[in-house]
């Protein structure tokens, strides 16, 4: 590299150096933090021995109780992520094609969700879904249930939840990669004969594809990761690992254990989205 080369690059290197340093402090250092406690042990006493031993991972792995909550957190985010797409994919088209002053107010209508927490999304749907709450009182009204229909504390009720925090994710992804496709490959198809259904499955999806690998791999990262919705909205017969893992730290005092279900549910959930990626990016390439 020239002298000129260099010194075109110093400043981006100061511009970047920064972020790199935040990204060390914030992340970096407390997972590795986190990591070297989950090779402890744990004591009731003492709290945390120091050592260097995988007993966390391998009692993790090996108890029955962690490998039910691990497949339940596993199927409620691939559940939750196909709802999310389903469901999305319309809404991202419809935004996406929108024009004028309308496309802004529908993409504000998308991102006003994200701004009102979760814990309180989550007590919108325990007064909507309650014994006592309006679906209920809706169904006794229409004399079809004379007694309460048990909504609250069930498995529908966390996929509910979860896809209305998660959903809005989705439909802004999809929307980016949808209004990059040139509306004029849709019209050729239809002017050549083809059905609305076959212009969106032989045109729109293929090249809507990296809109959903992404939009599906951010909303199963958030999914996999739910707290607040399933506590709130699953009762306690109902667990995810997130929850998991947070009783293991506040309520047990257990930290090295709950180091290692932490580290667990973090590469589980990055395996399954890399599976995913890899399973749709073949069959966009097919080989």
């Amino acid at each position: 590299m020239n002298e000129s080369g260099r010194a075109a690059g110093r400043p981006v290197a100061a511009l970047v150096l920064p972020a790199v340093v935040l990204v060390l402090l914030m992340m970096v250092a407390p997972m590795v933090l986190l990591f070297r406690y989950s090779l402890n042990i744990f004591s009731p006493t003492e709290l945390m021995i120091q050592a260097l031993t995988a007993r966390n991972y391998l009692s993790a792995v090996t108890d029955p109780y962690y490998l039910a909550v691990m497949a339940t957190t596993i199927r409620m985010a691939v559940l939750c992520t196909l709802i999310a797409l389903a469901a999305g994919f319309p809404a991202a088209y419809t935004l996406a094609r929108m024009r004028g002053r309308w496309k802004a107010w529908l993409t504000l209508a998308t991102v006003f969700p994200l701004m009102v927490g979760n814990v309180v999304r989550a007590a919108g749907w325990m007064t909507l879904l309650g014994n006592a709450g309006l679906l209920n009182a809706a169904l006794k009204a229409s004399g079809l249930f004379p007694d309460p229909v048990q909504l609250m504390y069930t498995p529908m009720a966390v996929a509910l939840g979860i896809v209305t925090v998660v959903l809005p994710y989705m439909i802004l992804t999809l929307a980016s990669v949808i209004e990059g496709i040139p509306r004029g490959l849709e019209e050729a198809a239809l002017n050549l004969g083809a059905r609305p259904l076959t212009v969106f499955r032989r045109v729109v999806l293929p090249l809507a594809l990296p809109g959903v690998v992404a939009g599906s791999a951010l909303v199963f990262i958030l999914c996999m990761n739910a707290y607040a919705t399933p506590i709130l909205l699953g009762g306690p017969q109902f667990t995810m690992m997130a929850p998991a893992v947070y009783d293991q730290f506040v309520k047990t005092t257990n930290w090295p254990f709950g180091a290692a279900l932490a580290f667990i549910l973090l590469a589980v959930t990055l395996a399954l989205t890399l599976a995913g990626r890899a399973l749709l990016q073949r069959r966009r390439h097919p080989a």
